[in-house]
C-alpha cells in the first residue's frame, strides 16, 4: 500500500467532522467535491493514457456520487470516452452538490453519455457497457455504508467486478465499512482505492478489496483538525425526559465571592442556569450572602462560617455539599487571602467530584498542582494565569502551536483539562487538543471568564465528559459574544448571559453549516465599535 500524504488513520465520524470544520472555514461542500473528483482524475492519468479510452463511472445517489461525476467531468477534458451510469434516478439525488454536478454533466453531450439505472433491470441493460470498459471507477457508496448491499446496488458491483477493465474506487470500495473493514457481501474489488485525506481503517483491514490505495489531500486546512466543530456543541444537548424531576438535568456549587467581589460568582450561576441546568448553589462569606441573594431569585445563597473571606473553617461544610451536587466551581471571586489560597487547596485535595478552577482558585494553586494530579478538574486560566500556575511561560498569542503544545505537555502531565482563553482558546486533556475561534475583542470586560465557567459546570453537571464540556463551552461563550456584538454597542458579562440560549439554539439548527460558515459571515461584527 502507498500512502501519498501521512499516516493518519480516522474514523468516518473523524472524517465528518473535518468536512464540517471546513465549512465553518468558509471552504465549501462544493469545493472539496471538486478538488476530489479532481485529485481521482489526476492519479488516473498519472498512472494510464485515458485519451479514447472507454471510462465507466458507477455512481451512487450521495456525495461520492458526486466525486464521481466530477470525476467524469476531468476524464472527458482529457480524452476519454465517459459513461455516467446513475444507480437510481436523477431525483433521488441527495445533495445539492452532487445534483450540481450531474447537472453539468448532463450539459456535456460531446464528451460524455448518461444513464439512469434505478433497478436491476435498467442496470442489466447496460450490462456491455460494463463489462467492455477500460477503466472502471466505483462512486457508489463512500465511508457512509453500513450493513447489507441491497439491491440494485448489489447487481451493479456484480457487474462492475465481471469487467476485466482496471478497476478504481472513490475513498473506498463500494459495500466495505470505512471504520471495521466488514464487507455487506459481494464489494467492489479495486486495483486501485483513492481516498481522501486520512487512511481509514477499513482500508487496512480489507485489502483484498481495496488494492493500492493513495491518500491524497483534497484541500482541508489543518485548521479542521483542530477547531471545535458544531457536532462538538451539539452532542453536549438532548430533549429532556418527559418523566425528568429537580436535579435530573444538573446541581452544580460554586465557592466563590468575597467582600470585594460579589458579582463574580453570581455571574457563574446564571450561565450555568442558562445553559439548562436545575439547581445552582452558591457558598460565600456571610457578610455579602444577602447581596448575592439580591442578584436572582434563582440563586440558592448559603453563607459560609466566615464573614468577608473564605478560611479553612469554612472546608468540612463546603466538603459536605460536594456530596450533595454533580459538580463544584471554586474560585470566582475569592480573593487572595493567604487563608483563603489554604482553604482553597485543602478543598480541592479532599473533594471528590468534578471541579472547574477558575480565576483565584487558579492563583491559589501555585505551586501545588500535585494536589489535582489525576483528579476530575478544568483550569481555566488566561496566559498570565497559565504561568503563575505552572512556573511555565506561555508562548505569545501569534505563536498558536507552540502555545498548543506548552498546554498539553502540563494537562498530561497532570491528567487534568486545560481550557487557557485567549484569542484562539486552547483546550486540552494532554492527548487531544482542540482550539475555539469564536468570540471577538468586544469580550474582555470583566466577568466573562465568570460566565464561561459556569457553562462548563452546567454542562459536566448533565453528565457530558470534562473536555467535550469545555470545548463545547469555550464555543458557546464565544458566539454568545458573537451574538451580543450585532445588538450592543458594547459588552458586560451580565448582558452576554442572556444571549447563551440564543447561541444554543443557533448551533441545534440543521442549516447553520449551510448558511455560512460560522467564524467570519455568521456573526459579523465591529470590535471598534
Amino acid at each position: 500500500m502507498t500512502n501519498t500524504v501521512n499516516d493518519t488513520v480516522l474514523l468516518s465520524s473523524e472524517i465528518r467532522r473535518l468536512d464540517e470544520n471546513s465549512t465553518l472555514l468558509g471552504i465549501s461542500p462544493l469545493q472539496l467535491m471538486e478538488a476530489a473528483g479532481k485529485s481521482v482524475a489526476d492519479i488516473l492519468s498519472t498512472r494510464v493514457n485515458v485519451k479514447n479510452k472507454k471510462v465507466v463511472v458507477v455512481a451512487g445517489t450521495g456525495n461520492n456520487g458526486g466525486d464521481g461525476f466530477v470525476t467524469a467531468r476531468y476524464l472527458a477534458n482529457c480524452g476519454a470516452f465517459v459513461t455516467i451510469i446513475l444507480v437510481g434516478k436523477e431525483d433521488d439525488i441527495r445533495t445539492k452538490e452532487a445534483k450540481r454536478n450531474w447537472l453539468i454533466l448532463k450539459g456535456l453531450r460531446l464528451s460524455t453519455k448518461l444513464y439512469e439505472a434505478p433497478d436491476i433491470d435498467s442496470l442489466l441493460k447496460l450490462r456491455d457497457e460494463i463489462i467492455n470498459a477500460d477503466i472502471i471507477i466505483d462512486a457508489i457508496f463512500g465511508i457512509g455504508f453500513r450493513g447489507k448491499i441491497r439491491e440494485p446496488y448489489a447487481t451493479a458491483i456484480r457487474l462492475m467486478n465481471e469487467s476485466k477493465g482496471f478497476k478504481i474506487a472513490i475513498d473506498i470500495p463500494s459495500g466495505i465499512e470505512a471504520d471495521t473493514g466488514n464487507a455487506g457481501g459481494e464489494a467492489f474489488k479495486a486495483n486501485l482505492t483513492v481516498t481522501f485525506q486520512a487512511m481509514k481503517p477499513g482500508l487496512l483491514k480489507a485489502k483484498e478489496y481495496s488494492g493500492e490505495v493513495i491518500v491524497t489531500n483534497i484541500g482541508i486546512p489543518i485548521e479542521a483538525k483542530y477547531i471545535i466543530s458544531l457536532s462538538d456543541v451539539r452532542r453536549c444537548f438532548k430533549k429532556r425526559n418527559i418523566f425528568a424531576k429537580k436535579g435530573d438535568y444538573g446541581r452544580v456549587l460554586i465557592v466563590g465571592g468575597s467582600f470585594t467581589f460579589t458579582g463574580a460568582p453570581t455571574l457563574s450561576a446564571l450561565a450555568a442556569f442558562q445553559t439548562g441546568i436545575d439547581l445552582a448553589f452558591i457558598l460565600a462569606p456571610k457578610n455579602i450572602i444577602n447581596v448575592i441573594r439580591s442578584y436572582s431569585p434563582d440563586i440558592i445563597a448559603i453563607p459560609l462560617k466566615s464573614e468577608d473571606y473564605l478560611s479553612t473553617r469554612d472546608v468540612d461544610l463546603i466538603l459536605g455539599w460536594c456530596k450533595k451536587v454533580d459538580v463544584m466551581v471554586i474560585g470566582p471571586g475569592l480573593g487572595l487571602e493567604e487563608e483563603t489560597k489554604k482553604a482553597v487547596r485543602e478543598i480541592v485535595s479532599k473533594a471528590d467530584l468534578p471541579i472547574v478552577i477558575d480565576a483565584d482558585g487558579i492563583k491559589a494553586l501555585s505551586g501545588y498542582l500535585d494536589l489535582v494530579k489525576s483528579k476530575r478538574v478544568v483550569f481555566t486560566p488566561h496566559s498570565k494565569e497559565f504561568e503563575i500556575l505552572t512556573g511555565k511561560p506561555f508562548p505569545p498569542p501569534v505563536d498558536i502551536i507552540n502555545r498548543m503544545r506548552v498546554a498539553k505537555e502540563v494537562a498530561k502531565t497532570y491528567n487534568v483539562v486545560f481550557l487557557v482563553k485567549g484569542r484562539e482558546d486552547i483546550i486540552t486533556d494532554g492527548d487531544k487538543v482542540r482550539l475555539n475561534m469564536t468570540g471577538n475583542a468586544l469580550m474582555t470586560v470583566g466577568g466573562t471568564g465568570d460566565t464561561l465557567t459556569g457553562i462548563i459546570a452546567a454542562l459536566i453537571a448533565k453528565g457530558i465528559p470534562l473536555l467535550d464540556a469545555a470545548c463545547a463551552a469555550a464555543f458557546l461563550n464565544g458566539l454568545a459574544g458573537d451574538i451580543a456584538s450585532n445588538h450592543e454597542v458594547y459588552i458586560t458579562a451580565y448582558k452576554l448571559i442572556k444571549y447563551i440560549p440564543e447561541a444554543i439554539r443557533t448551533v441545534l439548527k440543521e442549516d447553520i453549516v449551510e448558511r455560512s460558515h460560522i467564524y467570519n459571515t455568521l456573526f459579523e461584527f465591529d470590535s471598534e465599535t
